[in-house]
């Protein structure tokens, strides 16, 4: 088994075979399928189920800005397979750095693998090169199921193996829509349900427009407010909002 410190981001769930491929770290577990609101991304969440049963397409990838939520849906999609008692890797790149490529050894040998950020890795040879070894290992396996996220479509992405860029041209590829605010409401909403709590619709537009947009940032003050409504045993309103977040 590999040991990882909490603060590296690689993650994966139930891997048992190869045994030294399961991590001791755990995926969000509100990070799902049910608590991402889709917009327009109907199409692309579809295939990302059916890649979690083994069906459609066995290389997927999808890019989007920071924040758009590539993140959340790659969780979901591990969190499908989990339920199901199979293997998924989950492996983000943006901390590279704290990682070494020998950990993509193997993983071909998984149902699922989700690499998550690749723009991190763009320009540095010995991860493209990681990457590109891995990407034809599990073409040569032929079996399970590849998604990767990107922050654009991956010929833009400044990757300098062009043989890597013309591998992730191969499978199917998807734009992750970001929300527009009243979409970013709707999620708000959504999640605050999914907590037990109602988020009024006058709060949401206030948070919206005193905040960053970015869907991890209002998440986060979601849930800063709720766990505060709760200690306060007061109901969202915008005075309370302020003086909660010091506004």
């Amino acid at each position: 088994m590999i040991h990882l410190a909490s603060n590296i981001t690689v993650k994966a769930q139930r891997v048992k075979q190869p045994a030294q491929l399961s991590l001791a770290v755990q995926l969000p577990d509100d990070e799902t399928f049910v608590s991402f609101y889709p917009g327009n991304n109907a199409h692309l969440i579809t295939a990302l189920k059916n890649a979690a049963i083994g069906q459609g397409a066995p290389f997927l990838y999808f890019w989007g800005a920071k924040g758009s939520g590539r993140s959340h849906l790659l969780h979901a999609t591990c969190a499908e397979v989990n339920a199901r008692d199979a293997a998924a890797a989950y492996l983000s790149l943006d901390q590279f750095e704290k990682l070494d490529p020998s950990m993509l050894d193997a993983l071909e040998s998984l149902p699922l693998v989700c690499l998550d950020s690749l723009e991190a890795i763009a320009g540095n040879a010995l991860w493209e090169r990681a990457l590109f070894d891995f990407y034809n290992r599990w073409k040569e396996k032929g079996e399970g199921t590849l998604v990767v996220t990107g922050c654009s479509a991956p010929r833009k992405l400044g990757l300098q193996l062009p043989d890597l860029a013309s591998r992730l041209d191969w499978g199917v590829s998807f734009h992750l829509d970001e929300l527009d605010d009243e979409g970013k409401l709707s999620a708000l909403q959504l999640r605050a349900e999914l907590r037990g709590f109602k988020l009024p619709i006058d709060v949401g537009r206030f948070l919206l427009n005193r905040l960053s947009r970015d869907m991890r940032t209002l998440l986060t003050t979601l849930n800063q407010l709720d766990n505060a409504s709760f200690r306060a045993k007061r109901k969202l309103t915008i005075p309370f909002v302020k003086e909660i977040l010091e506004l």
